[in-house]
């Protein structure tokens, strides 16, 4: 993980270290939040990194934790400080759903992606066209400009990926390759942009045939990974009405790990996935 390290990232670090101060000295959660003046549920989003800390929480949390040492104030202070700043998606907070905003910051700063995909492309790989169309079908709602605002983050979102040099491991369903959004043209482009993408070496794609028997059932889901050891694994899966629920509990993440192996044993291999690939954009042109 690089030194300048986004809001998202320093937020999660800070709760972590923040939750083993307190349960160091054996206090519950209810107790510090009572003691701030807070709920008890906002205290957890700030061990958990899903909200910022205000300096002045923090001093009084560092007092409570009997943290005198001021190196360590200094930089869990700096944490606090950096983990309030905005992220790069800021501008379209108003219409992404819950948690996206966090998983796009923490995505931002991963290592590696494993992702399975049941029913359209992952946004690190979709064309603008693609994009519109996979947002004008989940969100009919949305007014062309608010559609094109969020087809303008998942192209953002792509450069920062370039820029990190974050790797994806995809497994799609077939189903996924034979459902056209937007239309045929719109199918082919995003298709052979696919298959470009798999040669880069950035990306690594697997399809689960349609035929044959199915072993594993879920719908999609996504685990992050990250290369410094203060940053665990977690997991991303969807929620209603279209939230991103982030998962860090180190069992539950471990199962979506197994479930993740178990889809890319049963998927087949990359060589023979681009090869269907390229057949099906060539089908669709």
């Amino acid at each position: 993980m690089c030194a300048m390290a986004g809001p998202t990232i320093r937020r999660r670090r800070l709760g972590t270290d923040l939750r083993r101060l307190r349960e160091a000295r054996s206090l519950k959660l209810d107790e510090v939040a009572e003691h701030l003046g807070v709920a008890p549920s906002t205290l957890s989003r700030i061990e958990t990194g899903k909200a910022p800390t205000r300096t002045s929480y923090l001093s009084v949390m560092l007092d409570l934790y009997g943290v005198q040492d001021a190196d360590q104030r200094r930089m869990l202070l700096d944490l606090a400080r950096e983990g309030q700043r905005k992220g790069w998606w800021s501008s379209a907070d108003d219409l992404l759903p819950a948690g996206a905003g966090t998983y796009l910051g923490l995505e931002a700063e991963a290592d590696q992606v494993l992702a399975f995909g049941a029913q359209v492309l992952h946004g690190l790989i979709q064309t603008p066209g693609y994009a519109r169309a996979v947002i004008a079908a989940g969100r009919p709602d949305l007014a062309a400009e608010d559609a094109g605002r969020l087809a303008d983050v998942q192209l953002r979102r792509q450069q920062v990926r370039g820029a990190a040099g974050l790797r994806l491991h995809l497994v799609l369903d077939e189903s996924v390759l034979h459902r056209v959004l937007g239309s045929r043209v719109v199918m082919a482009e995003q298709l052979t942009s696919l298959a470009a993408a798999a040669g880069d070496g950035w990306l690594t794609v697997q399809v689960l045939p349609l035929a044959g028997v199915r072993t594993v059932l879920t719908p999609s889901f996504g685990i992050l990974r990250f290369t410094e050891a203060a940053d665990p694994d977690l997991a991303c899966v969807p929620g209603l009405p279209g939230q991103v629920l982030l998962e860090y509990r180190a069992p539950q993440v471990r199962a979506l790990i197994a479930t993740f192996g178990a889809l890319a044993s049963a998927a087949i291999g990359p060589a023979e996935s681009l090869t269907l690939i390229r057949d099906l954009a060539g089908q669709y042109r």
